[in-house]
């Protein structure tokens, strides 16, 4: 049992972050937010995977004026994202349900305050954003881009805020890559007790950002770090809330379905991959915990269908199907994956 580190607690909207809430799994519309159209068809899609939290991007003035018909529609609680123009902040602080601010380059302490005086009125969080490509001066021809400048940095911006009697705070620190992400993050975490929003930033396509997430997400979970998290894939926008939820499922700090199946080798009888492939997609919605084995023969299903809720064992045309260790059922091999999905049903 992992055991998290202690934070205070904040609120997106409906979703609580940090203390004994459930880590949150987020994404990023791609869209023009003007182009509320797409942007909450973007949304939706979102919603329907299982994400809890949406960030949108304010770029200028019509992004910031189509924020309140869209947070009218959304289903989920929306974060904006703002670069550079703080009074695009101030827009947006009105209608979302928090922001995403970059210390690098949102501007001067005077400029904090404002915004920090429309979200204190709304009761809404400030995610300090620090991103290891865009620290401030001072900080970068000191440090370099290493992560002593990102915990600089955050420090810094988190005192800003408590001068300002400001709490409601959750931190990111995120670089390109791993080391530098995890390095940032350790080093913080025993300095201050908000909670930390999770993500290695420009971590690229969908195989290279699933392994960095996994790796950098793998090592700070288990240390107890993190309380929502982001995977940021190029191109992607379900897939960086299955990639989440499957960090977060593998490490038992969600429940879901988690799918065994063998590597495949000599032994097996048929053609494995297509039967594995059907049997993720029947069940990629399902919530609950449940533990399917899909084995392409009897010598690894006998012991791995012993641990799950329900495999199959392929053997060459035909196919036993395994609830709890106990054999329930043999199928030819051209039934037997319907004869395995509805048993998935039942349970």
């Amino acid at each position: 049992m992992i055991k998290r580190y202690p934070t205070r607690k904040i609120k997106v909207g409906n979703v609580e972050i940090g203390g004994d809430a459930p880590i949150s799994v987020q994404s990023m519309t791609f869209s023009k937010t003007k182009d509320i159209k797409e942007t909450l068809n973007q949304i939706n899609r979102l919603y329907f995977v299982g994400a809890d939290i949406v960030r949108v991007a304010v770029l200028d003035k019509e992004d910031a004026l189509a924020l309140k018909e869209i947070k009218k529609s959304s289903p989920l609680p929306i974060i904006a994202d703002i670069h550079f123009n703080y009074k695009l902040g101030l827009k947006a602080a009105e209608v979302v349900d928090g922001l995403r601010i970059n210390p690098g380059n949102i501007g001067g302490k005077e400029r904090v305050k404002e915004i920090v005086k429309v979200c204190k009125e709304r009761k809404i969080p400030i995610r300090i954003g620090v991103n290891a490509g865009s620290l401030e001066k001072r900080l970068e021809n000191r440090y370099g881009q290493t992560p002593k400048a990102m915990v600089e940095s955050a420090l810094w911006h988190i005192k800003l805020l408590e001068d300002l009697d400001f709490f409601d705070i959750k931190v990111s620190l995120k670089a390109s890559d791993v080391i530098r992400t995890i390095e940032a993050y350790r080093m913080l975490r025993p300095l201050v007790d908000y909670p930390f929003h999770l993500g290695v930033t420009e971590a690229g396509t969908k195989f290279h950002a699933t392994i960095k997430s996994a790796a950098a997400f793998g090592a700070l979970l288990l240390d107890g770090i993190g309380d929502t998290l982001r995977v940021s894939i190029t191109g992607e926008l379900e897939e960086e809330i299955r990639v989440g939820e499957a960090i977060l499922k593998n490490l038992g700090l969600r429940e879901g379905v988690d799918i065994i199946s063998c590597p495949t080798c000599g032994r097996i009888e048929v053609d494995l991959l297509p039967i594995v492939k059907k049997v993720e997609k029947a069940v990629k919605n399902i919530k609950k915990p449940l533990k399917l084995a899909v084995m392409g023969c009897v010598v690894n299903a006998i012991g791995e269908a012993k641990e799950a809720d329900l495999a199959i064992a392929c053997g060459r045309g035909y196919g036993l199907i395994i609830k709890k260790g106990e054999i329930i059922g043999k199928y030819k091999e051209e039934e037997l994956l319907d004869k395995f999905l509805e048993e998935v049903k039942t349970i």
